[in-house]
């Protein structure tokens, strides 16, 4: 059930959304007002912190509603507040030792004392602000992660600041200094130091946004940082587009994706932090952040009672992570910063305006990506768009399948392993699946070396000792070509897929499966996926998926890739390419040959699109 009937063409309907998607939630509640807890699924940090995570992700919205509008349920909220910090109640929040999931929901708290003092501080009595501020500056005692979390202590202590109570003025400038120096130039941070640190969405709906409220609510006192942080974000704007089709999907890669139109975020913080870039109007920044918000809102991503699911496009778990709460989807909420701006404010005045003509292929060496955008059919369909990322592996603990494949898509998404072993299951859509026995198959973890040069990609996996694999990655619009060789002193067993396809329609006999010769191809209403083998020996088939372990889509097909090498060196290659609207495999195909001791990639027309040379760094 969807809760939310708003448009959100107006100001007034995005008031009406906030409220709409928070009241669902209200049935949830703790007596006290404290502790939500809407379903019985747990994370891996204990049921207090997820239950807190209710009472304040929702803050993420509620608050910038209640600094020009009513949200109905404030005492509610302040009894919350006041209990949870009492230590003599029932629901108090307890202490937040070192690394607490409870320092993160501590950043709500803190922006809404900034931002609506009259509604959670002025009401409280001395006694109820004096356990709130000892509760909340428990995370200026902690150790934090070395990444974005050092934000959450900034966000407490300038909500301190505002309303004159206790505060660590010189450890938040500290923490600031520190998050700084993961800055990497023209609006690219990493979420940590930068040899550990990812570049996913974290960047946007982090890095950028609490610097754009830093800006807003202490710039007056901090003018030379707000103006790095305006100036920042500004830049990462004019690479951020490319991470958006004209219909308002972003692409899916990496962790937390279930916090969904949080993807929006980064567009209204730039708005509250008076950020706008040169390269982008007003109208062009609303357009990007309410057509996210508007696609989000059209999805299945709700339960049966109107309640944000972990999931992403729909309902399932088998794509979260072990700190995904029932309540985590609600940092979505993320997304209504704007609404802190009044009326007109120049954000709110503008019409949206579509997304502005951007370049079919674009790299983006510091996310490791080239973003391709293969365009609409000559009627100018939007519905025939497809926008994905080529990509480099980057290391994360949270799901190699979501830092790992060489391609992630707007239109198709990707998929995360199986639980079960064998072929098939190991999450080869967009990647190269290996396997010594034939049953236990794995991508990438690791990359011992990654490279952009230009609009090529190139990466080496060394799976185990004595194997190593040495892939090329390069556009050849709407198809991608993958060039790997592969060096294994041992039999290998291997699986390559192509862009998963959503199945529906399969009951009705709505679909082909074609695996002749060295191709294999899928139709569905959904549209077609094909993967061909450039230099053959390779078996084409078509997978069909565990279910539900694709982020759009609960149930796909991969068009697949198989073969065994035996020890030695050999070149293996593949052109893929999908389409939401074609019939059939698209033209332009490229050709593969190997020219000496290196494979040669050639358009239809004879012009050479990628060499690819063992001696290449």
């Amino acid at each position: 059930m969807n809760p939310v009937e708003s448009s959100l063409r107006t100001r007034s309907e995005v008031e009406r959304a906030v409220v709409e998607l928070v009241e669902p939630l209200l049935a949830h509640v703790s007596p006290g007002g404290a502790r939500v807890r809407p379903t019985a699924t747990g994370a891996h940090f204990p049921d207090v912190a997820a239950e807190l995570e209710g009472f304040a992700r929702p803050l993420w919205g509620v608050v910038p509603l209640g600094v020009h509008a009513d949200f109905g349920h404030w005492e509610t909220v302040r009894a919350g507040l006041v209990h949870g910090t009492d230590p003599s109640h029932d629901e108090y929040w307890g202490t937040a030792g070192d690394y607490s999931q409870k320092h993160v929901e501590m950043a709500a708290v803190g922006v809404g004392l900034a931002l609506t003092p009259e509604r959670l501080w002025e009401p409280l009595s001395a006694n109820e602000r004096e356990r709130l501020v000892a509760w909340l500056t428990q995370v200026n005692d902690a150790d934090l992660h070395d990444n974005n979390w050092l934000f959450f202590r900034v966000m407490v202590n300038v909500g301190l600041r505002a309303v004159g109570a206790r505060h660590d003025w010189e450890g938040t400038q500290e923490s600031l200094d520190r998050l700084e120096s993961f800055y990497r130039g023209d609006g690219w941070y990493t979420d940590g130091p930068a040899d550990e640190g990812a570049v996913d969405y974290y960047l946007p709906w982090a890095m950028h946004l609490y610097g754009l409220l830093y800006a807003h609510l202490a710039g007056d006192e901090d003018p030379e940082r707000a103006e790095r942080f305006r100036s920042r974000a500004a830049a990462f704007a004019t690479h951020h587009v490319d991470w958006f089709d004209d219909e308002g999907r972003a692409i899916p890669y990496g962790r937390s994706l279930t916090y969904r139109f949080a993807q929006a975020a980064f567009w209204g913080a730039l708005a509250l932090g008076d950020a706008k870039p040169d390269a982008l109007s007003w109208g062009e920044v609303r357009g990007l952040w309410a057509r996210n918000v508007r696609w989000w809102l059209d999805q299945p991503v709700f339960t049966d009672g109107g309640l944000l699911s972990v999931g992403y496009r729909y309902p399932t778990l088998k794509t979260s992570e072990s700190y995904n709460s029932p309540n985590s989807p609600y940092w979505a909420l993320k997304a209504f910063l704007p609404l802190a701006l009044p009326a007109d404010h120049a954000f709110w005045r503008a019409d949206e305006a579509p997304l502005p003509d951007r370049p079919d292929v674009t790299a983006q060496p510091e996310a490791g990506k080239v973003l391709c955008r293969s365009g609409s059919d000559e009627g100018g369909d939007a519905d025939h768009d497809h926008l994905f990322a080529l990509s480099v592996p980057q290391e994360s603990v949270h799901g190699r399948e979501k830092y790992t494949k060489f391609a992630y898509s707007a239109r198709f998404g990707f998929s995360v392993a199986s639980r079960r072993p064998g072929p098939g299951r190991a999450g080869h859509d967009g990647a190269l699946a290996l396997s010594l026995d034939g049953e236990r198959y794995a991508t990438p973890a690791t990359a011992t070396d990654t490279a952009v040069d230009g609009t090529t990609l190139t990466t080496r996996w060394e799976p185990w000792d004595g194997v190593s694999v040495r892939t090329w990655l390069a556009p050849h619009l709407p198809w991608h070509v993958r060039v790997h060789r592969v060096e294994t002193d041992r039999t290998l067993h291997a699986e390559e897929g192509g862009f998963p396809l959503d199945r529906t329609g399969d009951d009705e006999g709505a679909y082909t499966h074609r695996t002749e010769g060295a191709t294999a191809l899928a139709r569905y209403p959904a549209g077609v996926s094909c993967i061909a083998d450039g230099f053959g020996g390779r078996e084409p088939t078509v997978v069909a998926a565990e279910p539900n372990t694709n982020l759009l889509h609960p149930r796909t097909v991969v068009p697949t890739l198989r073969g065994t090498y035996q020890p030695g060196t050999h070149w293996t290659a593949a052109a893929v390419a999908a389409s939401p609207g074609a019939e059939a495999a698209p033209d332009g195909r490229p050709t593969f040959a190997v020219d000496g001791d290196a494979a040669v990639v050639e358009t239809p027309d004879g012009e050479t699109l990628l060499r690819c040379s063992p001696s290449d760094r």
